[in-house]
């Protein structure tokens, strides 16, 4: 079976461009700048209307229709993976002395 990207998180980096989180757990950021052309993408040029994308379908989206394929945006070069010998945030909480005071304290309030 061939792998299908899928687009799993995007967040906006500034400008045009968004940092984006795959399926396979691999990242980029990418400056979508180059693809606002044309009558499709032509409201993306506001930047108010831009920071209006929602990850829809496995892909990035905006609320008039336009979108990319995620293949595409899976081929965009500088795309990296997660060193996996560094804890995510999540992992550093659940193993921190403060994480667990945290907790704790949480537990006390319930």
């Amino acid at each position: 079976m061939t792998f299908l990207p899928c687009v799993v998180r995007a967040e906006r980096r500034g400008g045009f461009r968004l940092r984006l989180v795959f399926n396979d757990g691999s990242e980029n950021t990418i400056d979508f700048a180059e693809w606002l052309e044309g009558p499709m993408f032509e409201p993306l040029k506001a930047p108010g209307f831009f920071a209006r994308y929602f990850v829809d379908g496995g892909t990035v989206v905006w609320p008039n229709g336009a979108d990319i394929a995620p293949e595409t945006l899976y081929a965009v070069p500088g795309r990296r993976r997660p060193n996996p010998y560094q804890p995510s945030p999540r992992q550093e909480r659940r193993s921190s002395p403060l994480g667990r005071r945290i907790k704790k304290t949480r537990d006390r309030k319930k």
